[in-house]
């Protein structure tokens, strides 16, 4: 309550007549004290539009072949041939005169990449940087493509070529349409909010499918601490039409990277729980799904990986083999994974830092773009992205 400021009034005989100036004062304390107080509260309750980070400056890595590369590389090693990965050993990394490069350097945590053919151009998120940055393959030019960008992690492309992208500090999942504007995929479930969605894919039907696990409210680095109010970490459908958010799987420990099969008949899903304790799984698991009807069955694991080491996002070809990420761990283990089918390892790709997931680019669909950490790589394969967000 604010205390009134006093105006001339009777004054005794032994005071001129005129302002109070002791009440007067008292007055301005007054409001002024009640207006910092309105702008404490007022600080207190507005949430930040995202963590901004400090961009990294600057790196000594270099860009181009790593070092040591010659043909072929042999950062490509194929499982079932030992040793380097040449000519038709079951592992479709080699497409010749190559080696792994750093194609783009300088960021604090590389997610979510994903590749639009019509601008020959892969997005990716900067996650403790709050933006999402663009790498033109064309002329390799790298810039910010939105900054902030709400903590986003994965991204993906639908068929209409509009980018769709979780985010860890807004809670949600958005779809930026083709001019520009963002729209609201999903921020709620039951009425209360999303933990923090991770990654996401677009079935042919147009449903979206999520994982919302708790990495982005567990503290300030990677988005904004806050209380989850969903009581487990689940696997979402949006149906196409009605916008309806529905559950697909409840018991994961951490959801995280998400794709489909080629034919869309087999969702693959990782759980990265082994981060909350030692006992907790470090896999992928696969599922038989009705795209349709928003069902899946039959889950089971389809490949462990090797802790401590985690797996994080995942890409599937042409063929139906799934590509992972690996990383967290054993550093002998960072980099990429191919598995066929059914679940065979046919070969690894080694990078020198923990890479978090993978994309298939290019003009022929057959250049593997690995966002590892503070660098995005990339890697002609043999084999073609089968380019189903």
């Amino acid at each position: 309550m604010t205390t009134p400021l006093t105006y001339p009034g009777p004054q005794d005989d032994r005071r001129p007549s005129g302002f109070d100036r002791r009440k007067l004062m008292k007055g301005v304390a007054a409001l002024a004290a009640t207006a910092g107080t309105v702008r404490a509260a007022s600080a207190a309750t507005v949430t930040p539009f995202g963590q901004t980070g400090a961009p990294t400056l600057q790196t000594p890595l270099p860009l181009g072949p790593l070092p040591g590369a010659r043909y072929p590389d042999s950062r490509l090693e194929s499982m079932k041939k030992k040793g380097v990965s040449f000519g038709p050993t079951g592992f479709p990394a080699f497409a010749g005169t190559m080696a792994v490069e750093r194609v783009a350097t300088g960021f604090r945590w590389a997610e979510g990449p994903v590749y639009f053919p019509a601008g020959r151009y892969v997005l990716f998120s900067d996650i403790p940087n709050n933006r999402i940055m663009r790498f033109s393959e064309d002329d390799g030019h790298v810039s910010v493509y939105r900054q902030p960008s709400m903590n986003s992690n994965g991204n993906t492309i639908d068929r209409e070529g509009r980018l769709l992208t979780c985010e860890h500090s807004g809670r949600r999942v958005t779809r930026t349409e083709l001019d520009g504007s963002i729209t609201i995929i999903a921020d709620k479930y039951n009425g209360k909010k999303l933990n923090s969605p991770n990654d996401l894919v677009v079935a042919s039907d147009g449903s979206v499918w999520f994982v919302d696990p708790g990495y982005g409210i567990g503290g300030y680095y990677e988005g904004i601490k806050a209380d989850p109010e969903q009581e487990k970490k689940n696997v979402y459908r949006v149906d196409p039409k009605s916008g309806d958010i529905k559950v697909v799987v409840d018991d994961f420990v951490e959801p995280n990277g998400i794709t489909f099969s080629p034919d869309e008949k087999k969702l693959y899903v990782i759980d990265t729980g082994f981060t909350d304790g030692p006992d907790n799984p470090s896999h992928i698991r696969v599922f038989d799904v009705d795209v349709a009807a928003g069902k899946v069955s039959n889950g089971k694991v389809f490949a462990e990986m090797p802790k401590p080491s985690i797996t994080d996002g995942m890409r599937a070809d042409t063929a139906g083999r799934i590509w992972c990420s690996v990383g967290w761990g054993d550093p002998n283990e960072d980099g990429v994974r191919c598995y066929a089918p059914d679940g065979d390892l046919l070969g690894k790709i080694h990078i020198p830092e923990t890479v978090a997931n993978v994309c298939f680019g290019g003009q022929q669909r057959n250049r593997l773009y690995i966002c590892g950490s503070s660098s995005l790589y990339a890697v002609y394969t043999s084999a073609q992205g089968a380019m189903k967000p």
